[in-house]
């Protein structure tokens, strides 16, 4: 795969709705690879499957990295009494001043709902999160989470409802993901120490396996096809793509609108409300 990557990676069964616009199918182990525990990853009958018991999780990373556009994962959540866990689904780059954006979903007990949290971090600077409620079960079927990138702003969705915007604000100081290609990964680990109601409800092994499935992913990007590549020279170049055409430099009106009903319905928790663990808030939540 060369500069330019429009690639749907199938493994959905044939009660999920097939993902438009397919170009090009794949087996998982030509597009991924375990990084993490590989022994508790399975990938059968059209899915792949994340485990976690009280010796180890596991996570997969893409063996490709990207630097803008749009990439999409089909995931059912941990079902039952989930509490402690935390199944990811992110992009990042390497090194210690890494770009990040991420999705974590933290498990709750038997009949709470899930928490959706989300992250941006640039040039290694992370403490950005949201926290939203999902206005489903995530548990019972599959569903839609994505993140959309250009050089403007970049949009957290899921089943293609924006529910976050990190815009470009350079011009303000606040850095930008803008230079560092990012790898996909997912995983599936245990955050009991914080991720149910700040870490006070913890995991029950007794419920392990934990499993959480990944159906389908969908990847519409500029790929980088080596590590020599250089992002910049490569993928840089603004209106080069489709995700930087005119019609992507605002948010519309629409999405500003569906962003904003969902963070007045769903939102539990915003980093730029937090006066208390912030004496001075961050530059891009100043206006």
């Amino acid at each position: 795969m060369e500069l330019f990557s429009k690639l749907v990676f199938l493994f959905t069964s044939a009660c999920i709705m097939p993902l438009i616009n397919i170009v090009a199918s794949a087996n998982f182990s030509e597009i991924f690879v375990p990084i993490w525990a590989p022994d508790h990853i399975l990938s059968q009958a059209g899915k792949v499957f994340l485990s976690l018991d009280n010796t180890t999780g596991c996570g997969f990373a893409s063996k490709q990295k990207y630097l803008y556009g749009k990439v999409s994962a089909q995931m059912r959540l941990v079902p039952g009494d989930s509490a402690g866990t935390v199944a990811a689904f992110y992009l990042t780059s390497d090194g210690s001043n890494h770009d990040e954006l991420d999705f974590e979903f933290l498990g709750n007990e038997t009949g709470q709902p899930y928490l959706v949290q989300t992250n941006v971090f640039a040039n290694g600077t992370g403490n950005r999160e949201q926290r939203h409620s999902l206005w489903f079960d995530p548990t019972t079927d599959f569903h839609n989470y994505s993140f959309f990138w250009n050089h403007n702003y970049i949009i957290f969705q899921v089943d293609e409802v924006p529910i976050r915007v990190f815009e470009n604000k350079e011009a303000k100081g606040i850095p930008y993901l803008k230079s560092q290609a990012m790898g996909i990964h997912g995983s599936l680990w245990n955050g009991e120490d914080w991720a149910t109601k700040g870490g006070t409800v913890k995991t029950n092994w007794s419920h392990a396996p934990f499993v959480v499935t990944f159906g389908s992913f969908e990847v519409d990007a500029c790929a980088l096809s080596s590590e020599v590549d250089d992002p910049l020279v490569k993928c840089g170049k603004k209106g080069q793509f489709w995700w930087d055409k005119s019609a992507s430099k605002k948010l519309d009106k629409k999405k500003k609108n569906q962003i904003k009903s969902v963070q007045n319905k769903y939102m539990v928790y915003d980093y730029c409300k937090d006066t208390a663990r912030f004496t001075q808030m961050p530059k891009e939540c100043q206006g």
